[in-house]
């Protein structure tokens, strides 16, 4: 291990950053902010930075062979995910046809096309 490193920004590509930052801003509630003469959000240390891309693909979910794959995707942990699915919808959010969570989690589509789950949050932690 190299002493030092840690996580510094999470970026996330899409063909709009700044609506992609105000929804996630909407969704999480987290502080606005540019950062590298881009649009970010920030709460304890973590920071998503958002870029425009020209070329941007959004991912397919669930995979298909031959089409733009998923990368990564975010799980947020939520107290009540009936609640916070409706919420993420009001937002622009879309729920995927295909869902493999059952009452643990919802796959989500945000408004650039990333997956993200809405998770039960784990009491224990």
């Amino acid at each position: 291990m190299l002493s030092g490193i840690r996580l510094g920004n999470i970026m996330v590509d899409c063909d709009n950053e700044q609506t992609l930052c105000e929804f996630y801003h909407k969704l999480l509630g987290w502080e606005k902010s540019i950062l590298f003469g881009r649009p970010a959000l920030s709460k304890d240390g973590i920071v998503f930075l958002f870029i425009q891309e020209e070329d941007y693909i959004p991912p397919t979910w669930p995979e298909e062979e031959g089409k733009q794959q998923k990368q990564m995707h975010f799980d947020f942990q939520v107290p009540n995910v009936a609640e916070a699915v409706e919420y993420a919808q009001a937002l622009g959010a879309r729920r995927t046809a295909s869902d493999f969570g059952g009452n643990e989690w919802v796959t989500m589509i945000d408004p650039a096309g990333h997956p993200f789950c809405l998770c039960a949050q784990d009491n224990k932690a």
